[in-house]
Formats: C-alpha cells, sequence, structure tokens
C-alpha cells in the first residue's frame, strides 16, 4: 500500500517535458488561428497553458512556462516577428502585464493544488483513524494491536517505520532485534514519554520520528518513524493520533485483563466462602449421627442386640461413605474452580475408565441394576482418568440414588467425539431447571433424597477442563440422560486398543 504522505517530489524530465509541450501547443493552436483571432486572444491561448502547467506541476515549473509563454508570444506574434525585440511601447506594456497576470495565475493555481492535496490527504488520514479504531475494537491481545500498528505505520509513513511494545519491566520487547541507533531513541522516547526527533525541540539531530505509546502516565511501547520532515507538523500529528489509539487499546486489554482476573478472584473467594458455609451446615448432621452411634457402641455395647449394633455400625460406614464422597466433590470443586492451571491430561483408555466406575459401584450396587454398553477397540482419550472416573461416578451414583429402575451406562463414537451417557427412569428434572442443576449447591426437587448438589457441578467443572461438554435431555418414556462428549485427538502411533469394561 502506498503511503499517505509523500515528499513533493520534482517532476523530473517528465515536469519539464509537459512545459515544452504545452508551449508547443499553445503556439501551434495561436498559429492556427492566427487570421481569425487578435494577438490578445493568442495570448489567452498562453495564459490557458499556464493555467494548466500551474495545476499539475510545481511552482518553479509554472513560472518557467510563464516565462516562456511570454516569450513565445513576443517571439512569433508580436512584431516585429521572429525577433524579441519589442516594436512599440503598447506592446511592451500588453507582454508586461502578462507576465504578471501569468505569475500570479500560477502562484494561485499552485496553492489551490497544494490546498486540494492536503485536503484530500487529511481525509484519507481521518479515514485511517476511523478505520484503525475500528480495527483495535476488535483485538483481543497486544500481539493483535502490534500487528495492526506496524500495518497502519506503513500505510502512513513512507518508512522504514518500527513498532515495538514495551515489555512489564518497561524496557523494549525486541530490543536485541534493532540497530543501536534505533533502540537508543525509542528506549529515551519510553523513558521520557516524550517525542523525539526533528521539529519536535527534543533531539533534532535525529533522523526519524519517535513517537511514545503512552496512556494514563504508562509507557506501553514506541514508534520509530520515517521520513520525518521538521516542517511537517500535521504529519507528525497523525503519527502521535495513531499512536495514541494504539497506546488506549493496550490500555483497554490490560484492564480487561485486570477485570477479569478481578472477577475470577473475587468467584474464587465467593465459591470458598460458600464452600465453607455449606459444609459447616451439611457436615453436622452425618456426624452427630456418626457420634450418636458411636456412642450407642461405646457406652451400652452389653444391652443391644446384634441387630442394633449392625444397624448402628451400618449407620457409621453409611454416613463416612456420604462424608467421603462429600469432600471429595468439594475438594475437586475447590480446585477446578479456583486454579489456573490446566488439567494434566495423558492417554487414556474410555474402556478402562468405565470398567473401573463400574467395578466401584457394583459393590454398592446388590440388586445389579446398572446396565452396560462399551464397544469394543474405541479410541484413545486424552483425559486426567481420575477425574473422569469420578465424573462418571458421581452420574452413575446420581442415577442409582434418585432412580428406581435399571440405569445404563452407554458408550458410542459421534462425529464430535465419543459421547458417554448414563440414563435413567427416575422422574426427570424440569425444562427451566436443566442448566441451573449444574451449579454448586442447586438440587432438584427430590424429597426425602439427601445431598449436597455438588455433584453434577463438579461434573461441569470436570467436563470444562478436558474442553468437553456434558448436558442434560429428557429420555423417551421418562427420565434422564445425562450425556458426556469427549473430543478426539490425534491418535499415537502406538495406541494399543485396550480390553472391554468388567461385566
Amino acid at each position: 500500500m502506498m503511503a499517505l504522505y509523500k515528499q513533493q517530489a520534482s517532476p523530473g524530465a517528465r515536469g519539464w517535458g509537459l512545459v515544452l509541450v504545452l508551449l508547443v501547443l499553445a503556439t501551434l493552436a495561436g498559429l492556427l488561428l492566427e487570421r481569425y483571432v487578435s494577438i490578445t486572444s493568442q495570448a489567452m491561448i498562453y495564459v490557458l497553458a499556464v493555467v494548466i502547467a500551474a495545476y499539475k506541476l510545481g511552482w518553479l515549473e509554472s513560472v518557467a512556462c510563464a516565462l516562456g509563454a511570454v516569450t513565445a508570444l513576443n517571439f512569433f506574434f508580436v512584431p516585429p516577428r521572429r525577433t524579441f525585440e519589442i516594436e512599440s511601447r503598447e506592446h511592451f506594456i500588453a507582454l508586461g502585464v502578462m507576465l504578471v497576470v501569468a505569475l500570479v495565475i500560477s502562484r494561485l493555481a499552485s496553492g489551490l493544488r497544494r490546498e486540494t492535496d492536503m485536503a484530500r490527504l487529511n481525509e484519507r488520514r481521518a479515514h485511517q483513524l476511523q478505520t484503525l479504531a475500528t480495527d483495535l475494537a476488535g483485538a483481543a491481545t497486544p500481539q493483535d494491536v502490534l500487528s495492526l500498528g506496524r500495518s497502519a505505520l506503513q500505510a502512513a509513513f513512507e518508512g522504514p517505520c518500527v513498532l515495538v511494545l514495551a515489555s512489564p519491566t518497561g524496557t523494549l520487547a525486541q530490543d536485541d532485534e534493532l540497530a543501536s541507533d534505533i533502540r537508543d531513541g525509542l528506549n529515551c522516547c519510553l523513558r521520557e514519554q516524550a517525542v523525539l526527533g526533528p521539529g519536535t525541540g527534543r533531539w533534532p539531530g535525529l533522523q526519524a520520528w519517535y513517537v511514545p505509546l503512552a496512556e494514563q502516565g504508562m509507557s506501553l511501547g514506541a514508534a520509530c518513524i520515517s521520513p520525518a520532515p521538521a516542517g511537517d507538523i500535521a504529519g507528525r500529528a497523525h503519527a502521535q493520533a495513531l499512536c495514541a489509539l494504539l497506546a488506549q487499546s493496550l490500555r483497554r486489554l490490560q484492564l480487561v485483563g485486570s477485570m477479569r482476573a478481578a472477577q475470577s478472584e473475587a468467584q474464587r473467594q465467593q465459591l470458598q466462602s460458600t464452600l465453607l458455609a455449606a459444609i459447616s451446615h451439611d457436615l453436622r448432621t452425618p456426624l452427630a449421627a456418626m457420634v450418636a452411634a458411636a456412642t450407642s457402641l461405646q457406652t451400652q455395647r452389653d444391652r443391644l442386640g446384634a441387630a442394633d449394633q449392625d444397624r448402628l455400625l451400618e449407620t457409621i460406614v453409611s454416613e463416612a461413605a456420604y462424608l467421603d464422597a462429600m469432600t471429595d466433590n468439594t475438594l475437586q470443586l475447590v480446585r477446578l474452580a479456583g486454579s489456573s492451571a490446566a488439567v494434566q491430561r495423558n492417554w487414556e483408555s474410555v474402556e478402562e475408565i468405565v470398567g473401573a466406575v463400574l467395578g466401584r459401584l457394583r459393590r454398592h450396587d446388590p440388586a445389579r441394576r446398572i446396565r452396560s454398553s462399551v464397544p469394543p477397540n474405541l479410541p484413545l482419550i486424552k483425559a486426567d482418568s481420575v477425574l473422569l472416573t469420578q465424573l462418571l461416578g458421581n452420574l452413575v451414583g446420581n442415577a442409582l440414588q434418585y432412580s428406581d429402575g435399571d440405569v445404563e451406562l452407554t458408550v458410542q463414537i459421534r462425529p464430535k467425539g465419543i459421547e458417554v451417557c448414563v440414563h435413567d427412569r427416575g422422574p426427570g428434572i424440569p425444562e427451566l431447571e436443566r442448566e441451573a442443576i449444574f451449579q454448586p449447591y442447586v438440587r432438584g426437587d427430590h424429597a426425602g433424597r439427601r445431598g449436597t448438589g455438588l455433584g453434577l457441578a463438579v461434573c461441569r467443572a470436570i467436563a470444562q477442563a478436558h474442553h468437553a461438554e456434558l448436558h442434560l435431555s429428557p429420555r423417551v418414556g421418562g427420565g434422564s440422560s445425562f450425556c458426556l462428549v469427549l473430543p478426539l485427538d490425534v491418535q499415537p502411533s502406538a495406541a494399543v486398543p485396550a480390553k472391554g469394561p468388567a461385566p
């Protein structure tokens, strides 16, 4: 893309050739019309040539055209012809007036052309600022801002132009890639937060402008822009406007990052407060039951029969299991919601994960209500096997607790990945509650069923940590279907299909 700003270059041979062509054409036109017009009309033809030259060429060429027009008029049309002598005072005055008129017209036309060019240049600069502001509004990273800024500077100036962002320590982010003189200028510009270079009163001996990207007293980067004529005040102002837009965009990204971090911290604090409050409430009932049962066994064992002792022991075991599940879910939810670290995923077999879940839960399923359908030779997935085991364990455990019929666990390959579903024949979840049920401490309307409301929240958090989808849908014939869709990655070359789950 051509630069918006270009120094007015001398037209060279082409410009002088145009002057010669205009004078020749004016002379030929005068000769052709000589029989029909007076010398005054012939002079107007030369004035027209001067106006054209003044509008198309520089001031020097237009003045030369004016002088050439007067000379050609005198030589070809003013008696005595074919000489440079002036026969009468009237002709002398006419030639002098024509010269003055031609010079004035040349001056006015040159000024008009300069103003027209400047107006067009300002329009292009304003349009570029508007376009850049629109593009920067969609920038999501500092690298996006850097790329847009470099493109804008290269489009606005002939260059070369350099744009560098500042590191968190306030130094140049690409210090080693710059020439020493440019590096020194940019560093000084960062420190002083002022424009340096020709026409600025600061380091006038530089060959380029050094413009800081500063916003609210913060140095976010600097730009080196050339060419940098000392008298080009409008060009320097445009460079500062471009850099101001870039600085505002960078500052906006910083503020957005700080706001997100603050929101994340606030959510983490709120989650911790909620967990502490909920745990302090939910722990009382099972702990009280365990203490009461253990106290009864300790103080009244001789008075209790074998059946009563078994009942008290069963109470202790079941309440301890409930506390263990609640503790695991709570700790996992805190870890996944309050940590920015990515889950460590390894190549795992879906069959082995499902088999581990079934093997653990079937010990608590004497009625053998769990039915599984897992095809062989499934592709491997990148996952944390412990987290996925907890996710599927929570889903199957909920299905066993909140439904009386069979619970089906199915695995299928879908276009989006591997789909693992848990189907039950429970009362179902109303449509308005299907998304809220995945929030912490939100439970469905299950009278007489105990729970903390953390299981599904942990499941959703684990799914999100694996870039997977977990959704709830009603089951045909009654009940609910919880489906987890795990994305498939490129399989390792040495992948060996695992065996199916335990029957």
